[in-house]
């Protein structure tokens, strides 16, 4: 596949997409659009990708849509969407990345506004360089938040600083998100990537792919659960499901062995029949 809008690559079993319009501050288009979702489903299908990292190139890491047509960005929007059978283009990347297979890491190299913040909050960790700049910048411009924030943000940082954010649609540091929970860490600019690449390596390096895919729908489902007793019928069924798996019996006999792990388990084939467990709705 032949990427215009995105770099991919892929190297020691983690993948990195790299937003590439540096020119427009890699501001969101159809085709990055486009190419974001097929990244995704080649990730999701490669058992040689084991987690992903998204950042942008040059100075910027998103400054959320294109807005190149002024006051007309909106027009023919509701008739678009109509058309498409799709929501909101934010909406659909960040549900997207929910549904991601494996775990996802948001490196901000630059400034990220707008819908370049809320298609990150479905990722799983979130690092940012220093001194970067971020908004929620939607009353600011006359319309909402967008991108399913209203359900992710106040999860991330609490219902009051969700709305202070939004309502402000004030211009905020990379400090200022570190101090309110949305940020994983804080690096210097050259040590980002590193930094979350080593994040990324800790996670899976001797964890069972099948355990970690898992994991990660467990947990995120488990956020809109109404009792304990969903994730409890869930956990049950993981735990009947992965016990006399072969991941399971290699991960009891390298622990007695004492040796790393190697895991046989296949994302794109071995995952039980149990998943997924959850009935997502149509937009």
């Amino acid at each position: 596949m032949n990427f215009e809008a995105l770099l991919y690559d892929v190297e020691d079993n983690l993948l990195t997409i790299t937003f590439n319009r540096p020119e427009a501050m890699n501001s969101f288009s159809g085709p990055m659009f486009e190419e974001l979702f097929t990244a995704l489903d080649m990730a999701d299908a490669d058992d040689e990708v084991k987690a992903i990292i998204i950042t942008g190139a040059g100075r910027a890491f998103c400054a959320g849509a294109d807005l190149s047509q002024g006051d007309k960005t909106w027009e023919g929007h509701e008739e678009r969407l109509t058309e498409t059978k799709r929501g909101d283009g934010g909406g659909e990347i960040a549900r997207r990345i929910y549904r991601s297979l494996k775990p996802v890491i948001v490196a901000y190299n630059g400034a990220a506004v707008g819908m370049g913040m809320t298609i990150t909050l479905a990722a799983d960790f979130r690092l940012a360089a220093k001194n970067v700049k971020m908004g929620f910048v939607f009353s600011a411009r006359g319309i909402v938040p967008e991108g399913c924030s209203s359900w992710f943000l106040p999860r991330l940082v609490g219902i009051s600083k969700a709305l202070e954010w939004c309502y402000s649609g004030k211009i905020f540091k990379s400090e200022e998100a570190m101090d309110a929970g949305l940020l994983h860490s804080l690096h210097e600019p050259e040590n980002l990537i590193p930094a979350a690449r080593k994040l990324a390596h800790e996670m899976v390096d001797t964890s069972s792919s099948i355990s970690v895919t898992l994991t990660r729908h467990m947990m995120w489902k488990m956020l809109g659960a109404a009792d304990p007793i969903e994730a409890h019928r869930i956990d049950t069924a993981g735990i009947n499901a992965t016990g006399t798996s072969a991941d399971a019996s290699e991960g009891i006999n390298s622990f007695l062995e004492k040796r790393p792990p190697v895991f046989p388990g296949k994302v794109s084939k071995d995952l039980p029949a149990f998943f997924p467990w959850w009935d997502e709705p149509e937009f």
